[in-house]
This record gives C-alpha cells, structure tokens and sequence, in this order.
C-alpha cells in the first residue's frame, strides 16, 4: 500500500556569509558612514572619498554573501553510492536493486516505485534502460538498512539521490517490500563498471537435479538426483557435508515437488567414486522455508576445489511429486480424494498448471484472500497444499482476475512450514476493509514435463503429440470453464463443430489424465 508523507529532496540550504561578515557586524559597517559625513564636512576630502570605498566594498561584500543560494538536492556525492542486483532466479540485468550508502549495503522500497525509478537505476547499472519493474521482493528479501522510500522519479535524472525520496534511510517499509528492476539487456557505450560490485560468484540462480539410474534418465518428471547448481558454461555440485532434510525440503519445493523422502546414500557413494567431480558450495543451511536455495546460507569454494568435500559426496535429493504428476492407478488416486474429503482451497483463473486467484471454502462458500501482507512464505503454503513446489511469485492486486462472492481471509501470516493454509494466522475483514481488486494469486513450481514439446497452437486450438501424430486439444463447453456458471462467449474462440474426443498420450501421468478433458467431447 502506497504511503503518503513524501518530501521534497533538496530544500535550500541555511544562508551563507563569508568569514568575518555577519548581522552583527552591520552597525560597525554604517557607523564609518556617520564619521564620513563628519570629516567631509570638515574639509577633509581624500579621507572621506577612502572610506566611502572602503564602507561601500564592505556592504557589498556583506550583501552578496546574505543572498540565499538556490536550493540544491541534498544526494550523496556520487562516489559514495554504488549499485548492484541481487536476489533468486533471475538473468544478469534483472534482480533486487541494492544500494551501497554509507559504507552499508541496503534497499529500496517499493513504495511509488515507478518504471521511471527503474530507468534512472538501470542506467547506474550501465544499462541503457528499464524494461519493467517487480514490488513486495520478488527476487527475494534483502538485509540490512531500506535506504530509499516513496523515490518519485521524472525518469531522466542523472543520479537516484536526485529524485524525490523521504530521504536516506527514512522509511516505513519491511523487506517485505523490496524493488527490484529489469533492465533492457543493452549496456551503455563506454560504461565502466566501477559503481557495481560484483564477486567471482556471490548468488545461486540455476538449480537442478541430475538423474543417474538409467531407468529414471527417461522418464518425467525427475525425482531424485544429484543436485546441481549454474556455475558459468557448466554445472558444478553441492559438497553435502551437513546436509539436512531441511536442504532437501527447499530443493523440491524449487523442482515443484511438494516434499522430500529419504534417499539411498551408500548408492550415489559408490556412484560418485568412480565420477570426476568439480564442487561449488559448501556448508549449506537452510530453514525449510525458504523458496528458492540462493536464499539460504552456504559458502563457495575459492579456486580450484574439485577434491573440497573431504569425507563428503555430492548432495543427492528424492522428492515425492504431487497428486497431479503421480504415476500410478487412478483407482488409488480416488481413494486418496476420498480420505481427504473436499477440498478447501483451489486456483482459479490461471493460465497454466500451478497458478492462478487463491480461493478457500469457508461455510461451504468459496471466496477469495485479500492481498494484504501476501507474501512468498503464504503463497507457499498454498502451493505445497495443492501439491505443488515452492512459491515462485506472490501476486497482489488481482493479477489473476478478481473473484466474486465473500473474500475469507486477510493478513494471512503463515510462518512456512504450515501443511494448511488455514493453519496460518489470518484475520476475519469487513466490508470496509478489501475489495476484489486486491485478491491475492500465486504461481507455483511445477515439475518439468516436457510440454513444450509435446503442445503447439494453431489459430485459436492447442494440439497435442501421441501416438505419432498432432491431435486436437479441446477443451470443456464455454459455459462450464469457470466451474460455475455461464461466463458467455470467448472473444477469439470460435466454436468448433462437432465435438472432438480426446485420447491421452500414454506418456502422460495418470493425474494428468485425469486433470485434463481426456475422453471429453468439447469445443475449441
């Protein structure tokens, strides 16, 4: 929620006055002026005229030095200020803006942050311009101070400390809050780097798991393997000493696995002896409930660290895949959905697997969640719920479409680890308090499946590979797609007559099958 109170950088400054020149001096300066008259008219002319020039030196000196000078901003000085990009799955130009300002590293708030804000930092990061922008720390919350707060930019200022702010390190904000840019991937001609900090590698972005067994190369979606992360042209491995359960909870929730099973050690080590390894990190720590691994605290190797792990091995993670990506009968699948009872919370309005407007079933009424304090370790509980990963993104604002009906909850504070979000804290609204335009969303990580490869469009239909040739993917009537009632015609999809009958691939997850229109005759 944006906050009010911003002020103006750069109010004028105290009026100056040069050394030996004050308001207190103004009496001595006219009291030459008095013996002046005395003298010239007792005849002595040369002493008059010298002091006439001596006083009207002076009172111009004294009114010269009491002119105000024009306010100026009050920014640091542009070698104190140094900019770099942080933060979890991101490219080089994009990621949570920090800033270095009295010898501290800090943030910015996403208060009145503006693509205007995002040009004017871009270029301090050598790009020529920015492309978007990203609020409630997308890329993940940062640490220390939040320097900048309500910064209100015209867009061409040549230093951020020019723009209007509350001034450095005044602020109303949690890291909660945190701004991050994405900057057009165009550097600046002749830019030099000397205002960025950067180290040999200091973040985690690419993550995965490489499967061994040869059974388990083939087949989707992979869960379990060795764990490795990005690091420059290759991939390089996790020392595992001190590994912990907690590790391998973020790990899967990152591969859109909701949790994680113990794995067979001795099997990788005895594997990994006969490898040429090349280890990266090291004493990895995580909570359980952080989203993505560059939020937990690990430390790299220094140089050449092939031989590092000492009585250690290559960490090895096995995670359990949820309902939707479960191999097996759909007859259990039943049986499952039967023990549990009805669901309590779905997506809805997403336009892909994992993502889409949270809604809770309260009273045997579904509504909607108030985005009020939404944040990644909620929207991850909501995720793990579904049998999903991690969060990747919490949404605000009704990114995914607004609801109708009641809205249930609001302020919801789960800590993370919460198997349900209605084990979270959360507060009852009134009418007053939220409207639909603030219905909170997520996307979550989902396993890889190969989609890309198996679905293409054509004109306003999907078609789907199997058994050797592109068949038609059609979907349920119009007036049954919001799972409710009638929604009306679909700008852009025409009806397709007659009917067509899916087969599913026999590739496809038994979840799968079931999730989507197998079988079902429908309309394009």
């Amino acid at each position: 929620t944006a906050r009010h109170g911003t002020a103006r950088l750069g109010t004028a400054r105290p009026r100056r006055r040069s050394a030996g020149h004050s308001r207190s001096a103004l009496p001595e300066l006219r009291s030459p002026r008095r013996r002046e008259s005395q003298t010239a008219m007792g005849g002595c002319g040369t002493w008059a005229w010298q002091e006439l020039l001596v006083l009207l030196s002076s009172v111009w000196l004294w009114v010269g030095s009491a002119q105000p000078t024009p306010p100026s901003p009050t920014h640091a000085p542009g070698p104190q200020l140094k900019f770099r990009l942080a933060g979890y799955p991101r490219k080089h130009n994009e990621g949570r803006v920090e800033v270095f300002y009295n010898e501290e590293w800090g943030t910015i708030c996403d208060d009145d942050f503006t693509l205007a804000n995002a040009h004017v930092l871009c270029r301090h990061l050598g790009f020529v311009a920015a492309t978007g922008w990203a609020h409630s720390a997308k890329y993940g919350k940062g640490v220390g101070r939040i320097w900048l707060d309500n910064v209100n930019c015209a867009g061409s200022e040549k230093n951020i400390g020019d723009c209007k702010h509350r001034g450095w390190g005044n602020s109303d904000c949690s890291h909660e809050e945190d701004a991050g840019v994405i900057c057009k991937d165009e550097r600046i001609p002749g830019f030099k780097d000397s205002n960025i900090i950067e180290t040999e590698q200091s973040h985690v972005e690419e993550v995965r798991l490489r499967p061994v067994v040869s059974g388990a190369r083939r087949q989707l979606p992979v869960t379990e393997g060795i764990v490795e992360v990005r690091y420059k042209d290759g991939w390089a491995q996790i020392c595992d000493e001190g590994w912990s359960s907690q590790n391998s909870h973020v790990i899967c929730g990152m591969m859109g696995f909701p949790a994680e099973k113990k794995v067979n050690r001795n099997f990788y080590k005895l594997f990994t002896e006969r490898q040429q390894l090349n280890y990266r990190l090291h004493s990895v720590s995580c909570t359980g409930t952080e989203v993505h691994l560059s939020m937990c605290a690990f430390e790299f190797y220094r140089g050449n660290a092939s031989a590092a792990c000492g009585a250690g091995m290559p960490a090895v993670v096995s995670c359990v895949p949820g309902p939707l990506f479960t191999a097996g009968s759909t007859h259990r699948k039943k049986q499952r959905q039967q023990q549990q009872g009805q669901p309590r919370i779905r997506l809805k309005g997403g336009a892909k697997i994992g993502e889409g407007r949270v809604e809770v079933l309260r009273s045997s009424e579904w509504g909607t969640i108030c985005d009020d304090r939404w944040n990644l370790l909620s929207a991850s509980v909501v995720c793990r719920e579904l049998g999903f990963g991690s969060a990747k993104e919490a949404l605000t604002g009704a990114r995914m479409g607004q609801g109708m009906g009641p809205i249930h909850m609001n302020e919801v504070q789960c800590l993370g680890t919460e198997k349900s979000l209605w084990s979270c804290p959360f507060k009852n609204i009134t009418q007053e308090d939220c409207k639909h335009t603030e219905d909170a969303a997520v996307r979550c990580n989902i396993p890889y499946m190969g989609y890309e490869n198996l679905v293409r469009t054509t004109g306003a239909c999907q078609h789907l590979w199997g058994h050797g040739a592109w068949q038609l993917l059609a979907s349920e009537p119009l007036e049954q797609r919001s799972g409710g009632g009638p929604r009306g015609p679909a700008v852009g999809w025409p009806i397709v007559s007659p009917p067509l009958h899916l087969v599913a691939p026999p590739s496809f997850p038994s979840g799968l099958r079931q999730g989507l229109p197998w079988g079902a005759q429908g309309f394009c």
